[in-house]
Parts: C-alpha cells; structure tokens; sequence
C-alpha cells in the first residue's frame, strides 16, 4: 500500500480529465471547488468536521513517483504529456475550510480548494475519502459521547474496519469527546490515551477464572480491568474481588442484558465492599444502546463496530464540485443535484447568550457583520504550504464548545431539522 504515496488513492477519470485539459488548453484556468453535504444522513441533526489536518498532509506528500508513472503509461490511464505533468505535480493552490470540530449542515462549505483546474481536480478522491470517513465517524462519535452523558467512553473498533481505517477512526473519535482508544497506531500518531486489559481468550487460557484474574492482577496490579462475563458473571465479579480485593479499579461485562447486569453487579460489588469498583460495559454498542443505559450504574462504556462504521451512516454524503472557473460561478442545473456557484464565505449567528441561530452563507460577498457573528472559515494551505493547524485536543474542545453553542433540540438523537438552519444568501 502506498501510504506514504497517496497520489494514486485516486479515481481513474480523475487523471484522464487532466490529459484532456492539458490537451485542450484548460488545465491551468483557476477554479474553486467546494466539499459540502446536500443533506445529512437520515435521522441527524449535524454533522461533526473531521480529519481535515489528515488530508493536508497527505497532500502535502501527493506526488507521483517514477513507479507511480510507469504503471500510469503502461496502462495507458495518461498520454506522454499528462505523464510528463503529473511527474511534477505539486499542489501549489490554497485550501480554507471549517476548523475540525466545526459543526456543519446541509449546504456548509466546509472545505474550499482552489488553484488551477488540474492540480485541484487530481485531489477530489483522496479529500472526500477522507472527510466522508472521518466526518462520518466523528458525527456518530458525538452523539454516543452525548448519550453518555459525562461518562467516559473508549473506542475500541479496530478489529471490525480496514488498518488504516481503524487509526484514522480513532482519531475521529478521540475528536468527538472519546477518553480512549484500544489502537496503539492512533496512541502513537496522535498523542491519543490508550487503554485494554485482556479479553476472554486469556481467561480460557487459563485452569481457571481466578488464575486467570491473579495473573492480570500479578502483572498489572490491582489498578486494572477484570473482564467477568466469561462464565457467570456474578461467580466472576466474585471472584474478581477475591482476587484483587475491594480496591480492584474495574470489572467490564461485554453481554447479556446490560441494564439489568449493571444493577445486579454493582448491588454485588457493593455488597462485597467493593464500592469503588467500577464498571465498564460494551458489546454492540450505539448512541442508543448507551442513552438506553444513561439511568444504570455505568461508569465508563466501549463502543467499537457502531464508531468505526458511524453508526449507520458510513459516509457523510460529502461532494466535491467546481463552483467558479476564472472568477466566473459555474452552476450544474441537474434535478437534485443542483450547486451554487461561486466562492462562498459562511458565518454563524448567535444569541448574546451564545446559542447558534443561524448559518449564513454569502457566494461571491462577504456577510454583513452582525454581534456574535462567528467566521467559519480558516487557511489550511496557503501558495501550497501547510499553514499552522490547531492541535488534536484544541479541535476537541472546539466541538465541544459547538455542541453547547446548539439549540438543544439539536442533540436529541430522534429525527428532526438540522440543529441550525443555513440560509444562502443570494450573489449581488
């Protein structure tokens, strides 16, 4: 895989459309593409920017190596001279967009990329890759860490997505509001706090559960998570304080019915005099399954194959459309696929109180400033150099201030609008 070389993460046409361009004489007009969503997917009320400081550095390394062209002439994707440009590409343009954590809604320009056609056109797959993933994962994470309530949540799907999927879910994720991951790649990259103890092949390992439970204990101390569902749940809660004692940090129960077993095990916890003891519960969890359980004696919960996968909605519906060409908005007129042409610039209105009101998107203007008014777009890349990018936990404290900043109908996981109305103010 060639994940330091993303340039052929990409779509065929992609490439034919620069030979023709450079054939034809188009390839250098300036343009502005757009990345936004039509609609949100079916029952959201937002959705969350992610993985945007992902995509500028993957495409400050997008070139196209010696092997990258050879495979591209021999199969005959470009003639000699789209060969001949592509071996120099280099994006040069600028990209501005919403900050990650930034909420977005249907019709948000979440990202604009401009520069000349062909060095923007080349980049559509690797962006809405990106985003459609991250942006998507990041949504559902939010409103699981909603439903929780305050209560701490660790991401632990890397066995139900593609590696690198699973390290960039992590990210999203951990963005959201998640405490944890159980990815070592995303502790790495990202700074991201890892957790895990063991899982049920180490208790079968074993003679016993209690063997099983001293060894865990031997090692990592009674400052550890003893997994208790392997046999009887209620024998394993026993047993994991006979072992461990009443200071024991956690048991964790990963089936069965979650809300009767976490009343059950945390009367038994007590009753042992483990009333520290936490509990920690997964197994096919969702944003529902957790608001389900917002009244039981949960402490933390894990969510694996509903985060990586966003929980129903895999992809945020993202496109990536040419809206201006040399100063000039172009519109595609199709039935239910309309754009507005033009650059546009976006700002969100708040009450003096600080709760958002309304999306106001200006193409080809600016907005008439109004008190509380909030600029929405930033520089990402500016003459095709990464600019300064806030850091992972700045991004996570600007989506949680966001979602505060929201009427809150918009955090109620039932259908309904979009938390903020965008309203798109028509070109002068």
């Amino acid at each position: 895989m060639h994940s330091s070389r993303p340039a052929l993460l990409t779509d065929h046409y992609e490439l034919t459309m620069v030979s023709a361009a450079l054939r034809d004489g188009t390839a250098d007009r300036r343009c502005v593409f757009e990345v936004f969503s039509r609609r949100l997917p079916a029952g959201r009320r937002y959705g969350v920017v992610a993985g945007t400081a992902r995509l500028v550095e993957l495409i400050r390394e997008f070139r196209f190596d010696a092997a990258d062209i050879e495979f591209l002439r021999r199969t005959g994707v470009v003639d000699e001279p789209g060969a001949e440009w592509l071996s120099g590409y280099r994006f040069t343009g600028e990209i501005d967009g919403y900050a990650e954590g930034e909420l977005f809604f249907p019709g948000s320009p979440i990202l604009t990329v401009s520069g000349s056609f062909a060095e923007c056109v080349v980049l559509e797959t690797l962006v809405l890759s990106v985003l459609n993933h991250d942006c998507a994962v990041a949504a559902a994470a939010a409103r699981m860490v909603t439903a929780a309530r305050g209560r701490a949540l660790i991401e632990m799907g890397s066995r139900r997505a593609h590696e690198e999927a699973a390290v960039a879910a992590a990210r999203a994720a951990y963005l959201a509001g998640f405490r944890f991951t159980s990815n070592l790649a995303a502790g790495q990259r990202y700074g991201i706090p890892t957790a895990g103890t063991a899982a049920h092949a180490f208790t079968l390992l074993h003679d016993d559960e209690r063997a099983a439970f001293a060894s865990q204990v031997a090692t990592l101390g009674k400052d550890t998570t003893l997994l208790v569902d392997t046999y009887d749940i209620s024998q394993g809660i026993r047993n994991a304080i006979e072992v461990a004692g009443p200071e024991l940090r956690a048991v964790r129960i990963d089936s069965g019915d979650l809300a009767v077993i976490a009343q059950q095990s945390r009367q038994l916890l007590d009753s042992l005099g483990a009333t520290e003891t936490k509990i920690i519960v997964s197994g096919d969890l969702d944003e529902y399954a957790i608001a389900a359980l917002a009244a039981e004696p949960v402490d933390m919960y894990g969510a694996g194959t509903a985060v990586v996968t966003g929980s129903g909605a895999p992809t945020a519906g993202l496109v990536y459309k040419l809206v201006e060409v040399e100063g000039r908005p172009v519109v595609k007129r199709s039935e239910q696929k309309a754009t507005i042409g033009g650059r546009k610039v976006a700002v969100r209105r708040h009450k003096p109180t600080g709760t958002a009101t309304e999306e106001i998107v200006v193409p080809q203007g600016v907005p008439d400033h109004r008190p509380n008014d909030r600029l929405l777009q930033r520089s990402y890349v500016v003459d095709g150099e990464p600019v300064a990018l806030p850091t992972l936990d700045e991004s996570r404290e600007h989506l949680r201030q966001c979602l505060i900043s929201i009427p809150w109908e918009g955090l109620k996981l039932s259908a309904g609008d979009p938390a903020v109305p965008v309203t798109v103010v028509p070109a002068e």
